[in-house]
């Protein structure tokens, strides 16, 4: 199997929702509650839905020897500012733990790039916890600069129903 050529991306479909799940569950640094635990299953099968009836939004798999092994969501924003500027933000990047270093990461950011490319979109940013160093360095190897501060604000707890 050869990731230069093999991984290919789609369209997250309600079938890969134990694998995407998985890849959540095993993020240590995020901190956003996500958990195998069936009982949680209801909560990303609304959000998968949500996710999946929305215009604006993206959900995509890479696919490696038929399974998944990376995700990314996109949603799409128009903005007052910059006269109505087009923008896409990345969100929930994911590679499954024994497949990063491998070059999947990167080949699933330029996917969404061509994706926006595609859709005349002026501007792509996304937000990285700041616990990742690595993750920082990888988006500023793939073009992306560090531009502005991030503040959250919670609200509800991260497991929260939407």
């Amino acid at each position: 199997m050869n990731v230069d050529t093999d991984v290919t991306f789609r369209e997250a479909t309600r079938a890969d929702l134990p694998a995407l799940i998985a890849l959540f569950a095993d993020d240590t640094i995020g901190g956003h509650g996500d958990t195998t635990d069936p009982a949680a299953l209801p909560d990303y099968v609304r959000a998968f839905a949500a996710i999946e009836s929305s215009p604006n939004d993206l959900l995509f798999v890479g696919i490696l020897g038929g399974e998944v092994v990376a995700t990314a969501q996109v949603t799409f924003v128009t903005s007052m500012t910059g006269r109505g500027t087009r923008r896409m933000a990345i969100e929930a990047v994911q590679t499954r733990s024994d497949m990063r270093g491998k070059g999947i990461g990167a080949k699933l950011i330029n996917h969404c790039l061509d994706v926006a490319r595609e859709r005349d979109i002026a501007l792509v940013q996304l937000t990285s916890n700041a616990k990742r160093p690595d993750a920082h360095r990888f988006y500023e190897r793939l073009g992306f600069e560090k531009s502005h501060a991030g503040f959250k604000l919670r609200l509800a707890p991260a497991h929260a129903a939407t």
